[in-house]
């Protein structure tokens, strides 16, 4: 059974800087890509970012390209988003999910079989 475990989330102003962190278990050999998503309020999910687990290859959407880094390291199993320039438009809740196998689009949020339970992010103006 796959678990991850968002940190890293908080309070920051404009222009500021987080990082999250997503420590993952229970990963095996078919593991695909990881990715970040987020929700603000009432809005839909969306997609952030994504990193092919054991490949080099990353996707971010185009409204944080520029400003936030996706990485992983394989040997500790987990991801991180690195997150600059922050705007208040970043709020929202930021969530962790994989696909344990090749299961759809790397953007699409139902190609995710595995979720974190989240971390807020707040940027105030």
């Amino acid at each position: 059974q796959v678990q991850l475990v968002e940190s890293g989330g908080g309070l920051v102003q404009a222009g500021g800087s987080l990082r999250l962190s997503c420590a993952a278990s229970g990963l095996t050999d078919s593991t695909y890509v990881m990715g970040w998503f987020r929700q603000a309020p009432g809005k839909d999910r969306e997609f952030v970012s994504a990193a092919i687990w054991s490949g080099t290859k990353t996707y971010s959407a185009d409204s944080v390209k520029g400003r936030f880094t996706i990485s992983r390291d394989t040997a500790k199993n987990t991801i991180y988003l690195q997150m600059n320039s922050l705007k208040p438009e970043d709020t929202a809740i930021y969530y962790c999910a994989t696909q344990s196998r090749p299961r759809g689009l790397i953007i699409s949020i139902t190609a995710y079989d595995y979720w974190g339970q989240g971390t807020q992010v707040t940027v105030s103006s």
